[in-house]
Parts: structure tokens; sequence; C-alpha cells
């Protein structure tokens, strides 16, 4: 067996051991782990071949002891099950890694009490920053935040007042544009189903009712909500429910999400119903299916990447003294038209 090979079984392998396998300093190693944009490919790819063949595992405690920084951002979000958080996570990633930071990641399940004890947590931990789903943070959790004194950006939501930074899109105004396209397509009976109903799903009705509202055409029977987890299966439910509820005469449905509106397409055409000639369906969030379902459907496209790249990059810059610019950030929207609502 070689040297390296009972270094390797007998103790743990150091930093020193990494630098001398890939021929390199200490420092350089240090590098490598902490800020690889700042080395060569080369470097980088001799350091972690020695790192993987020896079995390194970085001490990130101690790393964080002698520099002070733990270079680790903490993100809380509402689901790990979610896809629409997917891409967002991806856009964090991205940035964090290149950039030499860790993600250190927590599902908060949908309440505000649950966030608050992962922010606990998650501070436990000496982050450098903090990326937070939506504005309805507890007091307490907000006040964990302000002491820490550490960059945040709330992410999704577009905040009247954030806390510090915030990148979002405004969700009453996309409900609005979903209510203004449907009238001017023909339609003239818009109804909307909406699951889990939390503040997101909440503005898109409320942006949705004002247009109607506006027009004298908004009915109570015309929405059916309800608070549990959102699911194709439930579109169906809803759909046919709220067909019910208001007679019939029902042309156009808003889904609060993709998932409901492929429920309430499925759910059309076992009822008999033409989509788009006696039923209009859009949809949010402008999954890649929606496109490629028959007929396609019409929805809400939010950069939910480039929302998750933003974020972490403000909070890069503002980690190496940089000037972020403008702390409040709307990335917008678009309302994707495809076949499921061109009635005209």
């Amino acid at each position: 067996m070689s040297t390296r090979a009972r270094k390797k079984h007998s103790q743990a392998v150091t930093l020193a051991d990494v630098a001398q396998y890939a021929g390199v300093s200490g420092i350089t190693v240090s590098r490598v782990i902490n800020h690889p944009n700042k080395v060569s490919q080369a470097t980088r790819q001799a350091v972690q071949e020695a790192i993987d063949m020896l079995g390194y595992i970085p001490n990130q405690s101690a790393s964080s002891l002698a520099s002070a920084r733990s270079r680790v951002i903490g993100v809380a979000i509402p689901s790990l099950s979610n896809i629409v958080f997917t891409d967002v996570l991806r856009g964090i990633y991205d940035v964090a890694g290149t950039s030499g930071y860790k993600v250190l990641m927590v599902d908060t399940h949908y309440s505000a009490l649950e966030e608050e004890r992962m922010v606990r947590t998650l501070l436990s931990q000496s982050p450098e920053a903090m990326i937070l789903t939506g504005g309805e943070q507890t007091q307490a959790c907000e006040r964990l935040l302000l002491k820490a004194k550490i960059p945040v950006v709330q992410i999704m939501d577009l905040l009247d007042e954030p806390m510090d930074m915030n990148v979002g899109v405004s969700h009453f105004e996309a409900g609005a544009a979903v209510a203004e396209q449907l009238l001017s397509a023909g339609y003239g009976q818009l109804g909307f189903i909406g699951a889990r109903m939390d503040k997101r799903v909440r503005e898109r009705l409320a942006g949705f009712k004002s247009v109607l509202e506006s027009r004298g055409r908004f009915w109570r029977n015309f929405v059916q909500v309800t608070d549990r987890p959102s699911s194709i299966e439930l579109g169906g439910e809803l759909f046919r429910a709220l067909m019910g509820q208001a007679g019939g005469v029902v042309d156009a449905v808003f889904c609060c999400n993709d998932d409901l509106a492929l429920g309430a397409l499925f759910e059309s055409q076992r009822m008999g119903l033409d989509v788009p000639g006696d039923i209009g369906l859009c949809g949010f969030n402008d999954f890649e299916v929606s496109a490629f379902t028959n007929p396609s459907l019409s929805s809400v496209a939010v950069p939910r990447y480039q929302m998750g790249v933003t974020a972490a990059e403000m909070i890069i810059t503002a980690l190496n003294g940089g000037e972020v610019g403008q702390k409040r950030r709307d990335l917008g929207f678009e309302v994707a038209l495809r076949q499921s609502t061109d009635h005209l």
C-alpha cells in the first residue's frame, strides 16, 4: 500500500495532504474551496482530483472561526416538493456556487411559525445572508433577522416595505392582466379556481376580481377555492364544482396555477366541453408541459430562474461591499396566450 493510501486509511486527511498531492500550496487549496472563481480551471481540476482521491472533507467550522465568515447563505422556501421553486433554487445555487458560497436550505411548509423556527435554526449556523420567500414573516422572525445584521432578500412577491432587499413580481397585476386578456378574447363570464390560498394566490385573485368588478362582471359564485394542497386531481374536482355552482354559465376560468389548470382541462374534456370554444382556461407558472398539452394551455410566465440569480447576485454584491443599487426589483411577468384561450 502506498504512503498516500496508508495516510488515507490511518488518519483524517488534512488540507496539507491535499496540497501535497495536487502539487500546490495550502493557500491555493483553500482558495479553490472558498473562492473557486479566483483560480484557474486547471488548478481547480488538480485540487478537486486530489480532494476526490484522498476523500478530503473541508472543516467548515474551523474555516469559519479562522476567517470569521461562514460562507453560508440560508434559504427558506415553503415547499421542497413544489416544482415552482426548482428554477429559483437553481438560480441561487448557480450564483452562490461560482462565488464560493454554500447554500443551506430549509422547508417552511407554508407556515409562518415554522419559518420562524427554521430561521432560528439557520441563524445558529452563522449564515452570512438569508433568502426568504414572500413577506409574511412573524414579528419575532423579523426581529431575529434585523438583530443578525446580515443581508436579507425576500423573493417571489413584490413587497411595499421589504425588510432589506426584495426581488419578485406583482401577483395582483398578474391576476388583473389575465382578466383583461380573457375579456379581450371575447369571454364574458369569468371564473376562478384556487388552492393552498397563500398570499400570492390571494393577490392573483384580488387582481382578477378588481378588473371584473370594474366592469360589473364579478359574481361570488364564480369563485371556487380551497386551502388544500394543489394537484391535477384537485383541479378537476374544483372545476366541476365551479361549473355546477355557477350553473354552467362560466365560459372562462383562471386557475391559480398550472396544476389546477391541467386538471380543469382534463375534466372539461371528460365533461364534453370544447376548449377553447365552450370554455377558456388559463393557468399560472407556465410549466413546460403547458405548451405541449392538446390544446396548449395559456399561462402566466414568471422568470423564476432569474429571480434566484438576481437575489443571489444582490447578496454577493452586498457581502463584497459593493453597491446593490435598486433594492426592490420587479422582474415582471408575461401572459403566454395559447390555444386554450383562442376564442376569437
